[in-house]
Order: C-alpha cells, then sequence, then structure tokens
C-alpha cells in the first residue's frame, strides 16, 4: 500500500504512450505517441514520475559543439523516480508499483570501461556507442522508461513519506528529487573519504551541484567552507548550519582569497578540497587560494567540467603530498549509500534549505530547459510526465 504522502500507485501498462523525442542535436524536440516496451531479461520498465533537468541539458540538446555526444535519435533524459510498472523474466526483489530511484551512469555488463550517462552524453569509444545506441538509447523524458535493472535502485516507500507520526520522514515526491542534485557531488566526496570532524572547502556552492554537496558534507559529520562568487546564496547557505558551515565569497584577490579561508581552517589548513567548476572557469582564482588553504596530505576532488586553463602548482602538490582525485558520475555502492543516508534521516531533504522545485510537463519541454538554464541556483528542475 502506497504512504499516505507518496504519488498513487501505478495503474494497468497502457499500449503507447507519450514520450519526447530529440531527432538531431539543434532541432526542436517533438511529443511522440509510441508503443510501450516491454522489459526483456535485466530490464525494468519504469513509469516517470520525476526526471531531472540539469543547468546544462539546453546547451546539450541545443547546441552541437557542446561536447555531449547523443545517440540521436533517441528521448532524453537524465535521473529519475518512478514506479515500477513491470520486470523482466529475471528480476528478482523488484516488483510491481514498487518507488524507485533511476541512476543514468549505465555501464555495459561486460566491460567497465563501455559507459553511457543515459540521456545526456555517451562516451567517444566504440564500445561505448555500441552500449548508448542499443537497448539503453531512450532515457527518461517519457511517460515510461525501459531501463537496466541493476540502475532502479528501491526507495523505502513507507519510511521516507509516511507522515512522522507512523514512523515516516514524511517527505513529497518533491522532497525525493533533491537527490538529483545529491547524486554527482556524492560519488566525489565518498571518493576522497570525507569523514566526520574534517574541514572541507566547497566549490563554487552556489548553484545546484555546489549546494547539494555543501548538504552531503554537513551529512557526512564535515565542517565546511562554502565559497562562491554569489553573495545572496552564500548568506543563505550560511544559515543552514552556523556551526559546522563557514561561506566566504570569492574575490578574485588570490592573496585575501587565501587569508580568508586560513581565517577559518586555522593553522593546520583543510582536509578537503572538492570542485566542480563550470566550462569557463580556468582562469578562476579560485583554485589557488583554496590549495594555500590545504593542510600536508590533504585531498582533492575534481569533478567539473573546465576545458583548459586551469594551473595548480606543481611543487605545492609535490611538498603538501596533496592527492587528486578526478570522479565521473557515482559507483552502484554510491548510490546504495546514498539513498541509505536519506532513508536513515542522516541527510535530511529539506525544501526550505534546498531550494524550490519546478515542475513542468512534457509538453512544455522548452520552458523547463529554459528554466534550468537560468535558475541555476540552488533547487530542482523536472520533467513530471
Amino acid at each position: 500500500m502506497a504512504a499516505p504522502n507518496s504519488p498513487s500507485s501505478t495503474a494497468a501498462v497502457s499500449d503507447h504512450h507519450n514520450a519526447l523525442v530529440l531527432d538531431e542535436v539543434g532541432k526542436p524536440m517533438r511529443l511522440e505517441l509510441r508503443p510501450t516496451p516491454k522489459p526483456g531479461p535485466g530490464s525494468v520498465l519504469i513509469r516517470i514520475l520525476a526526471s531531472s533537468i540539469r543547468a546544462n541539458s539546453r546547451r546539450v540538446y541545443q547546441e552541437p559543439t557542446s561536447g555531449h555526444p547523443l545517440p540521436t535519435p533517441f528521448v532524453p533524459g537524465f535521473a529519475a523516480i518512478g514506479r515500477v510498472a513491470e520486470t523482466g523474466p529475471d528480476a528478482t526483489s523488484l516488483q510491481g508499483g514498487q518507488l524507485v530511484f533511476f541512476d543514468p551512469y549505465i555501464i555495459a555488463r561486460d566491460s567497465s570501461d563501455a559507459k553511457y550517462i543515459s540521456g545526456l552524453m555517451e562516451c567517444v569509444d566504440e564500445e561505448s556507442r555500441r552500449l548508448s545506441r542499443g537497448e539503453w538509447r531512450d532515457s527518461t523524458f517519457a511517460e515510461f522508461a525501459n531501463l537496466p535493472l541493476e540502475n532502479c535502485f528501491p526507495l523505502d516507500e513507507a519510511r521516507l513519506m509516511r507522515t512522522p507520526q507512523d514512523g515516516g520522514l514524511g517527505y513529497t515526491l518533491d522532497n525525493l528529487t533533491h537527490l538529483f542534485s545529491m547524486l554527482i557531488p556524492f560519488g566525489g566526496l565518498a571518493d576522497i573519504n570525507l569523514k566526520a570532524g574534517e574541514t572541507a572547502i566547497i566549490a563554487p556552492a552556489t548553484g545546484r551541484y555546489g549546494s547539494a554537496a555543501v548538504h552531503l558534507a554537513l551529512a557526512l559529520g564535515a565542517r565546511v567552507i562554502a565559497i562562491g562568487r554569489n553573495r545572496t546564496i552564500l548568506e543563505q547557505l550560511a544559515t543552514i548550519h552556523p556551526q559546522r558551515l563557514s561561506a566566504i565569497p570569492i574575490t578574485g584577490d588570490v592573496d585575501a582569497d587565501t587569508q580568508a579561508l586560513r581565517t577559518v581552517t586555522g593553522p593546520s589548513g583543510a582536509d578537503v578540497f572538492w570542485d566542480m567548476s563550470p566550462p569557463g572557469a580556468g582562469t578562476s582564482t579560485h583554485f589557488t587560494s583554496s590549495l594555500n588553504a590545504l593542510k600536508n596530505g590533504a585531498r582533492i576532488s575534481l569533478m567539473g567540467s573546465v576545458l583548459s586553463g586551469v594551473g595548480f602548482d606543481y611543487m605545492q602538490i609535490l611538498i603538501k603530498g596533496l592527492t587528486i582525485k578526478g570522479t565521473w558520475m557515482c559507483t552502484k555502492e554510491q548510490t546504495s549509500r546514498l539513498i541509505k543516508m536519506v532513508e536513515t534521516g542522516l541527510l535530511q531533504l529539506d525544501a526550505q534549505s534546498m531550494g524550490p522545485v519546478r515542475k513542468f510537463r512534457l509538453e512544455d519541454w522548452a520552458v523547463a530547459f529554459d528554466t534550468g538554464a537560468e535558475r541555476t541556483e540552488p533547487g530542482e528542475v523536472v520533467i513530471t510526465p
């Protein structure tokens, strides 16, 4: 039985469903009525309740030079929450009507080198193209999606969505969509093993992924220094946890910014620097000031999309013994950990501090993508078929 606050359980699966189709990058999407797929071995049919739109979604689908090759024609999409509509013959635990989270990072079952970010980016090697252009070509901007069984993670609906009086956390579907922004930054923080009691510099902290990383680092027990250029968002973040969160604006003056960071970290310095800078941030001064504020043996997580221009001090990395780890998406184990952090209440999906959820129907895709690109502050932008 569905929890009181939950979206209703699915009805019978219809023979046809609506889906957004992109025929070619740069062309408008079109809404198409297409046959509903039947799940086979290793797959599950999901009725989509909410699917994530990212800040770069409009650029990815409209600009051929975005650096995100796509398996067109196809149904775009990304991370999603939905209900199991039908399972393939080899499913052993997922059941019809069950609430699940879809992790869009698809890895080939016979080679960990072949990868596809469902609905958003295929890799350039032949094995990855074969993966993205085959069984898993279509993603989640649709009423139904046929998805890999291992990428659909059960959500404890009773725990998440029942009222606190009934032993639940009282979340709604809107609350759960904040998992969309949590997924990727958690991979980087987990890869560098951020621990309770450590100090982490999060940069830039004022967008959807960066603010999600702030919440994650706090939930992991760290002391957080959130840095960025949007002073309004920084001031809002500073109110989340005054005891363990400091917000410092980036001024562009390396010496002044370094001193501001060291004032917070103290003489020992920070343990971790997590960065998810956008493509145009290669010349940003925050890389130097953040490295200046790290302690000996600190760890660095790079998750951004900077194309060129970043300069790290070679001797500083060597002398301080810094570890630099690049991370792309999340492992399956990390996704499970993230969901457990929410289900246990360790990571709280608080609507007030995590920002609004802006929802759009499939037919309103153009406005949805514009909103995703223009409203990059904390919060979620989602398609709700």
